[in-house]
């Protein structure tokens, strides 16, 4: 079995090879490329600018072209003032009825330009949408870039400890020909480098599944083998004075600010139902009606008209009223929903600060742990390999580097995730 193992390890940087090779830049680009939610995204985007037309908000001309044609039987039974008797059962008769008819709004309180402002800031506020989709996409890739580098960083920990362990049973059997180690000790030594052979196979496993879910979040149509080479590397030089200034750049906080507007001009819209309407009509009508019997058999007239029309609203139980009260509610309650967002985001900006801030002090001190913790394994080893230490020294020395290890690697990534976040709330991420 070991020699299997060995061979396993022998051909594993070859598949490594054969593998592609992923970067940070690489992983944004194909996630923003293939991401389905900044596709639904930038739809929105198409269709709220195709909305924001002058025709959708009813400031341009409307025409319409109408024909109806019906054929009829008749039973006809008249009587005229000369004495004459008309009698027939069955008489055919036609009526056909065609117009081409256009209109225009002239005026009707404004409600077309609120109409049409609204319009023009929904579309903005799609914009901002899609905005905040790419930075929580960016951000949530990078999340997901960075723990495969911790699983991977976690992996070469465990093989440390795998070398460790290797050099302990060698040695075991040195000392066992020697004549100075029993077979409890060997078996002791096997034991514990079957451990850690456990862990590697186990963490392996892990980092795959970590690369896997990377690929889903970068909407990869096919799942590949990738490599993965890099570090977590901190940017330090975040200041929280200028993260909370960042957060009115937020998109979702200006989204708040464009749904005020929106509001707005709901509240204008309405208002413009309580003031008259005047319209332009004009357009052609063409008229037909014959019949097999009656007194007149054929009638026809067509030509051009034009007018205009005034309607006037006057009373209409305060349906009017009602609705401009709860549209200006809405502004209100936008407001206060911008302001209760700005809260919120700064409330999330110090949090995630000082957690940002703590990780980067303990780090330096943990930097300095796990360099302690590497001499204490080469001092018990050497102590060992002189008889002045036994087996449960060195394991233990293993768990404390172990330990001191992952929790570096911990440190590192939760002080990138919380730099990440930091600059996505300020609106930073891939600026």
């Amino acid at each position: 079995m070991k020699r299997i193992y060995i061979g396993l390890l022998l051909i594993f940087p070859l598949v490594l090879q054969a593998q592609q090779l992923l970067s940070l830049k690489a992983a944004i680009d194909t996630t923003l490329e293939n991401s389905f939610g900044i596709r639904i995204a930038e739809n929105n985007v198409a269709i709220s600018k195709i909305n924001n037309h002058p025709g959708v908000a009813g400031a341009l001309p409307t025409v319409n072209a109408s024909i109806t044609d019906n054929q009829s039987l008749t039973n006809v039974n008249q009587e005229l003032n000369n004495g004459t008797e008309i009698n027939k059962s069955n008489a055919s008769g036609n009526t056909l009825n065609s117009s081409l008819t256009a209109g225009m709004l002239l005026f009707n309180g404004f409600k077309v330009v609120a109409t049409k402002e609204k319009l023009e800031q929904l579309q903005k506020q799609s914009e901002l949408l899609l905005n905040l989709e790419i930075q929580n996409t960016i951000a949530l890739v990078m999340t997901a870039y960075y723990d495969v580098v911790r699983q991977q960083e976690y992996l070469e920990i465990i093989r440390a400890n795998l070398e460790v362990s290797e050099t302990k049973l060698e040695w075991v059997k040195q000392k066992q020909a020697a004549g100075l180690a029993n077979d409890a000790d060997l078996l002791q030594a096997q034991l514990d480098l079957s451990s850690v052979e456990q862990s590697e196979r186990y963490q392996l496993l892990v980092v795959e599944q970590s690369k896997t879910s990377l690929q889903e979040i970068m909407s990869m149509k096919s799942f590949v083998p990738v490599e993965v080479q890099d570090t977590i590397l901190v940017d330090q030089a975040l200041q929280l004075e200028r993260v909370l200034e960042g957060l009115k750049q937020n998109p979702q906080y200006l989204s708040s600010g464009q749904q005020i507007r929106i509001n707005e001009m709901v509240v204008k819209e309405v208002s413009a139902q309580r003031y008259p309407s005047l319209r332009l009509n004009t357009g052609v009508n063409f008229n037909r009606s014959q019949s097999a019997a009656g007194f007149t058999l054929l009638n026809q007239n067509y030509g051009p008209y034009a007018g205009v029309s005034l309607q006037v609203p006057i009373y209409n139980g305060n349906a009017y009223k009602a609705q401009k009260e709860v549209a200006t509610f809405n502004v209100m309650n936008a407001r206060l929903q911008q302001e209760n967002l700005l809260h919120s985001l700064k409330a999330d900006a110090i949090r995630t600060f000082q957690s940002y801030t703590t990780n980067l002090q303990q780090l330096e001190l943990q930097q300095g742990t796990v360099e302690l913790s590497a001499k204490l394994i080469a001092i018990v080893m050497e102590r060992f390999r002189l008889n002045q230490a036994t087996l449960l020294d060195i394991k233990a020395a293993q768990a404390s580097f172990e330990n001191s290890g992952y929790q570096l690697v911990n440190l590192s990534f939760a002080a990138k995730v919380a730099e990440v976040e930091l600059k996505r709330l300020s609106f930073q991420l891939g600026n």
